[in-house]
């Protein structure tokens, strides 16, 4: 697989929405059945999510596959 950037040109990536109580570690562990998955998230939202303990309802994530 290639970089998260290069995932989300391709358009391979998903979008998530956070729901309340959402931690980006819950959404690695939904989204890829391991929740130490959380940086690929975080990376492929860092200008969304500067601070990965920060996430708030309604945020659109980028899932990298």
């Amino acid at each position: 697989s290639g970089s998260a950037a290069g995932a989300a040109a391709g358009g391979a990536a998903r979008s998530y929405t956070v729901k309340s109580g959402d931690t980006l570690s819950k959404i690695a562990k939904q989204m890829y059945g391991d929740a130490a998955q959380w940086k690929k998230i975080h990376e492929a939202n860092r200008s969304k999510i500067p601070n990965p303990d920060l996430i708030h309802p309604g945020d659109e994530l980028t899932i990298p596959q």
